[in-house]
């Protein structure tokens, strides 16, 4: 018997004075049978951090040449692509040659500690590429916020992100780990 994905549904209200977006999303998250909670949460923080009305989830790790979520224009061209872990070159130098730009969030704890100084020189000269990593104790925190129907607040000002539920608030930590000229 083949694993099915579990759904969670997420009513958000995204606040981001840094951007000047607010609205609301009513988001359908699958969890691949494979994905953990923080991971899927990791996922919707990335979402909450690039919000637009065109942004969208993927088939994500059920599909090896799609990004975890992206925007295409009216022309279906990729202005942005979303990548999550710490995948390897090859992969991300794809995502740049298919995509305007592209944002990785590498949240492994331990094993992104040991592949970003192993990566960093090659993916040096990839202008379009951006790298943030969350740290294993935000991921937690979010974990805690995690349910099958969420109704979440996101609040983004001065490069922090406050993602909260009726009773409780998360900061989540991003650290730049390269950023285009």
């Amino acid at each position: 018997m083949a694993l099915t994905a579990t759904i969670y549904k997420a009513g958000l209200s995204i606040s981001d004075m840094d951007r000047g977006y607010y609205a609301s999303h009513n988001l359908t998250l699958a969890q691949h049978p494979s994905e953990t909670v923080e991971r899927l949460m990791v996922r919707l923080v990335a979402f909450v951090l690039n919000a637009s009305e065109t942004l969208s989830f993927t088939r994500g790790l059920s599909a090896d040449d799609e990004a975890e979520l992206w925007q295409k224009n009216y022309s279906e061209e990729i202005e942005l692509w979303i990548e999550l872990g710490e995948p390897d070159e090859k992969r991300l130098k794809k995502a740049c040659s298919r995509a305007d730009k592209v944002v990785l969030y590498s949240y492994g704890g331990r094993s992104s500690e040991v592949w970003w100084p192993q990566i960093e020189n090659k993916l040096a000269k990839l202008d379009k590429l951006s790298v943030y990593r969350i740290s294993t104790a935000t991921q937690a925190e979010l974990a805690s916020l995690c349910q099958r129907g969420m109704q979440l607040t996101a609040t983004v000002q001065d490069g922090q992100l406050w993602l909260a539920d009726e009773s409780r608030s998360v900061l989540v930590e991003v650290e730049a780990l390269k950023v285009p000229h």
